[in-house]
């Protein structure tokens, strides 16, 4: 089939710590099936994978996403053996609790004083780890100065201590740096605000982790190719015990903007095409009128197909899951990602569209046919070895064909 063509295509990331290499091997699946992003937009861990990308060179960045991803799980690089799997949970909470003691080489390390034994207003005071180690990594593995020639897009979601208004730091807007990207992912009690200007930023997720509405709200995109991952599960299991009814809440809390960016969509959508309809059954001196020129320009014929890539495998981690940065789990989810893209690209014809508003059909990806069903979900995690570490960028042979 062949490959259709947007103005458009464009990667949304959400935040969910050690839940990001899912979307590593997301982007790799990708870029196989030949998508190469215009836009990425990303908030917390997603906006550190998003920055990697847009920072390098296409044939840097599955290098630089790897470098990254060993980097943070070099800390617990044993990976068990098959006849060993009951052996995972266990493991996943003595790696959290490794990170919890000891920090993440390359993200975050303890501080030397706890919060309640450092001078009031100072760094220490308001966190646990400091954030410095991130730092030093993105200068070393982004090319800002790529970024800030503006050929790929990129935008990062925060949010300001003071207001609480949500804040996207955007290339196209503001000179990007590492500072914008550890602002995106500043959350608190365990990271410090980022001072930017001025101002202090927390973590995008603490109002909205499903940056959609941003995109939406941008103009002009006539056709496009929106891939949102999206880390945690909006639907799930009843919990049977206090660490499955805390994982719960916390995908509840992570996922809940995921619903209401439909939703919103959806009723702009509709209201979009019925002021369309209205300002067509005018007489032309009102058409000409300054108010129905401004209202005009809020109608448009987007094309919008919107894939959500969820990721459904059971985790080992429980509700501390997103600090779970063991070797054998970062893999694990880097690889999880890969096949959802490869199995979604191969059996495209088993997901329907939904039409959530004029104009715009949203896929739910992997589809549930491929090994599950909707009461069953999906099949089992495949644990695979770690993919290759090349410096080459796979090849975009393969057309993209799955966008209606």
């Amino acid at each position: 089939m062949k490959r259709r063509k947007f103005d458009h295509e464009i990667l949304l990331l959400q935040g969910g710590g050690a839940l990001g290499a899912y979307q590593a091997g997301v982007y790799e699946g990708l870029a196989e099936a030949g998508m190469t992003p215009t836009w990425l937009v990303g908030i917390s861990i997603g906006a550190v994978n998003s920055a990697l990308i847009a920072g390098n060179a296409p044939n840097r960045r599955m290098e630089r996403l790897r470098t990254f991803w060993d980097r943070v799980s070099q800390h617990a690089t044993f990976e068990p053996l098959a006849w060993l799997e009951p052996l995972r949970p266990m493991l996943g909470r003595m790696s959290i609790a490794t990170v919890a003691t000891f920090g993440i080489p390359g993200f975050f390390k303890p501080r030397d004083l706890l919060p309640d034994l450092a001078p009031s207003g100072s760094l220490e005071a308001q966190s646990y780890y400091d954030t410095a180690p991130l730092k030093s990594t993105l200068e070393e593995l982004v090319d800002f100065d790529l970024i800030n020639r503006r050929e790929v897009r990129l935008s990062l979601g925060a949010v300001n201590v003071r207001s609480g208004e949500s804040v996207y730091f955007d290339n196209h807007k503001t000179r990007i740096g590492p500072e914008h990207v550890m602002a995106s992912g500043a959350l608190p009690p365990g990271f410090p605000a980022v001072l930017i200007d001025g101002q202090h930023y927390w973590d995008g997720g603490i109002v909205s982790n499903s940056p959609l509405t941003y995109v939406w709200d941008e103009k002009p995109l006539r056709t496009a190719l929106i891939v949102q991952v999206n880390l945690f599960n909006a639907q799930g299991e009843f919990p049977r015990t206090m660490d499955e009814a805390l994982e719960r809440v916390k995908d509840i809390q992570f996922s809940s903007k995921q619903r209401l960016n439909n939703q919103r969509v959806r009723e702009l959508g509709e209201l979009r095409a019925a002021l369309g309809r209205l300002l067509g059954k005018l007489p032309p001196d009102l058409k000409a009128d300054v108010d129905a020129r401004k209202l005009a320009g809020l109608c448009d014929d987007r094309e919008w197909t919107v894939a959500h890539v969820n990721d459904r495998r059971p985790s080992h981690g429980g509700q501390a899951k997103d600090a779970e940065f063991s070797r054998a789990t970062v893999n694990a989810r880097w690889a999880g990602g890969l096949e959802d893209i490869r199995r979604s690209v191969a059996n495209i014809e088993w997901t329907q569209p939904q039409d959530i508003g004029p104009g715009v059909k949203v896929y739910f990806l992997p589809p549930l046919a491929m090994g599950g069903s909707a009461d069953t979900g999906p099949a089992p995690m495949r644990v695979y070895p770690p993919p290759e570490r090349s410096g080459d960028e796979p090849g975009n042979d393969t057309v993209h064909s799955h966008s209606a």
